[in-house]
């Protein structure tokens, strides 16, 4: 499997009126330890573009399993869980101290053919061969 970690540290403006991270901003720990895998992969935004696709995320589940708070430090690892059809990532957030699993979490991504708008029911060659030049695939 294919898989990258990013890690911070939560900020005030991150936090909800109930003191912790609020719901919304987790999508931005995901698109952070995502870009991160996107670019181990050599397949970044940049290059899906270039390589004619474009990749919307259509699908993001979220389990909260322990609260954020002011000053915790985290780690979030995105791992490439599918890519044949689509590109599935599964995400895992744990405190950088203890290891404590806070968060899990999975987003869905389709190939768009950028020039035409359709969506393709199988993911283009382009990301098959960069998987299968992953130096463990």
């Amino acid at each position: 499997m294919i898989s990258a970690t990013i890690s911070t540290e939560i900020q005030f403006y991150q936090l909800d009126p109930m003191k912790v991270v609020w719901h919304g901003n987790y999508a931005e720990f995901f698109e952070q330890a995502r870009s991160r895998l996107l670019t181990k992969l050599k397949y970044n935004y940049a290059e899906m573009e270039a390589s004619g696709y474009l990749w919307p995320v259509i699908k993001m589940e979220i389990k909260y399993v322990k609260p954020l708070v002011l000053g915790q430090k985290i780690n979030v690892t995105a791992t490439l869980v599918e890519f044949e059809q689509r590109m599935r990532i599964k995400y895992l957030i744990v405190d950088a101290d203890s290891g404590q699993r806070l968060t899990k979490a999975q987003t869905i991504m389709v190939a768009v053919n950028a020039e035409t708008g359709q969506m393709c029911f199988s993911s283009p060659q382009i990301l098959l061969d960069k998987v299968a030049e992953w130096p463990a695939g």
